[in-house]
């Protein structure tokens, strides 16, 4: 074993020994933050990963559509077959790729995405689903496995960002965070614009600036009292709570970075031109998309967004129509601006649920849970565009073509953002987990 190795090694092994105080740290950090006015929840933390992979400048936007989006009414419809019912399909700027009626502006950007219509995996349950689309883990009770922004944010992050390099936003259940890379790498979550931004997220402009992020005091002020704290933590001289000591410390300095730096103004999306606010339109997964793209922009290496409720067990075409109504212009707009500030190349944009819905209809009018046969689509960073990996037959109940499990999809991801998914990290109990244990990358999806 190398030198390098040993010590990266270490400083897995006593990461997972951290991930075991979790609730200390919170707790310290959120009882802290209400006296100084730090960030209340703030849990990232950005460390190391490969200097010459920081130096490519990658991010990732994961846009997470919470409960299951049905395929047949986005992205691989069924129109003249019983199972596709109202759901009519539409062309694209790319001749012989059509997609549902429910997305036009999408289908106006076609060219930029790999539409993957052949993802099949085991799990139906929304909980472990969504586990093992974050992860490309089912859940295990003997290890918390990373999330895909956690391993993103600790192999490629910018330390140089004062902002967390793992930002959550809007509605995500079970999408697990830091696991056995330890809480440094949990998600900085600012879910639910409604009640925890500021003003401005449900129209579509304003301030999307978290809650608990100004300082309460003059900055001299709050400095005093963070060496008071450094000081008080500093005199702790059992060695059982020295390293909770210390790590409580780094968290602070973290906080006390973030919310006194100029790169909080990321947050402010009114500073935008009133043409980009428009073409993202209102709505909060509208904003979340155009704040996805200030923070990418400003140096945060990884963002997911959330939309939902996507579980249409009953009035499927009606709540699915609501839904894209809410996706269409900022996905579509996400993309034209990537791409017109020249940041497209170097982020992947993500969009994936934690499974499909069943090609028949049920008595409700709705759609069930199906895993079998559902969608991804991925662009940017490299994917080739303009294309449909995969096919389902007729009524959509199968993959005919080009099958694709969760580990080959998060092999993909990992290969375009240069990140190596046969990495081991170490968890608590001494065994080595692979980032992604199988699979193998999409062949022709990256350039």
């Amino acid at each position: 074993m190398s030198m390098t190795h040993y010590r990266e090694t270490q400083v897995q092994l006593r990461d997972g020994r951290l991930s075991h105080r979790r609730d200390f740290l919170r707790v310290s950090a959120l009882a802290g933050a209400a006296s100084l006015g730090a960030g209340a929840g703030l849990t990232s933390g950005i460390v190391s990963g490969a200097e010459a992979l920081r130096k490519r400048g990658k991010a990732c936007i994961l846009l997470w559509m919470q409960g299951a989006p049905s395929q047949l009414e986005t992205f691989d419809p069924k129109p003249g077959h019983e199972n596709g019912g109202e759901t009519k399909a539409i062309d694209t700027n790319v001749a012989g790729i059509r997609i549902a009626e429910n997305l036009p502006e999408t289908a106006k950007v076609a060219d930029r995405l790999a539409i993957i219509r052949s993802l099949s995996t085991k799990e139906g349950n929304h909980q472990r689903a969504s586990y093992l689309l974050h992860t490309s883990y089912v859940p295990t009770a003997t290890v918390r496995h990373p999330a895909l922004g956690s391993v993103t944010a600790h192999e490629i992050a910018d330390a140089a960002c004062d902002l967390p390099s793992f930002v959550r936003i809007g509605r995500v259940q079970n999408g697990s965070g830091g696991g056995l890379l330890g809480t440094a790498y949990d998600p900085f979550d600012i879910a639910g614009a409604r009640g925890r931004m500021g003003g401005g997220a449900n129209q579509g402009g304003g301030s999307l600036k978290p809650a608990n992020t100004a300082l309460t005091t003059d900055e001299t002020r709050y400095r005093r009292r963070l060496g008071l704290l450094n000081r008080l933590e500093g005199a702790v001289d059992n060695p059982a709570v020295a390293q909770a000591a210390e790590d409580h410390r780094e968290l602070y300095e973290k906080a006390a970075r973030m919310i006194t730096s100029e790169q909080m103004k990321a947050f402010d999306v009114s500073a935008e031109p009133t043409s980009v606010a428009e073409a993202y339109g209102q709505g909060e997964f509208a904003s979340g998309c155009l704040l996805a793209r200030k923070l990418i922009e400003t140096g945060v290496t990884f963002v997911e967004v959330g939309l939902g409720n996507w579980d249409t067990h009953d009035d499927n075409f009606n709540r699915t129509r609501t839904l894209c109504g809410q996706l269409d212009r900022p996905y579509a707009a996400l993309i034209r601006d990537l791409e017109q500030r020249g940041m497209l190349d170097d982020t992947l944009v993500v969009w994936m649920g934690e499974f499909g819905r069943t090609p028949r209809i049920n008595p409700r009018g709705g759609r069930d849970h199906y895993p079998r046969a559902f969608n991804a689509v991925l662009a940017g960073c490299g994917v080739k565009g303009g294309q449909v990996i995969g096919e389902t037959t007729a009524g959509g109940e199968d993959v005919v073509e080009a099958p694709r499990s969760e580990k080959d999809l998060f092999q993909s991801i990992y290969a375009a953002l240069g990140i190596d998914a046969d990495k081991e990290f170490m968890s608590p109990i001494g065994r080595p987990i692979k980032v992604v244990e199988g699979g193998t990358p999409i062949p022709g999806l990256i350039g």
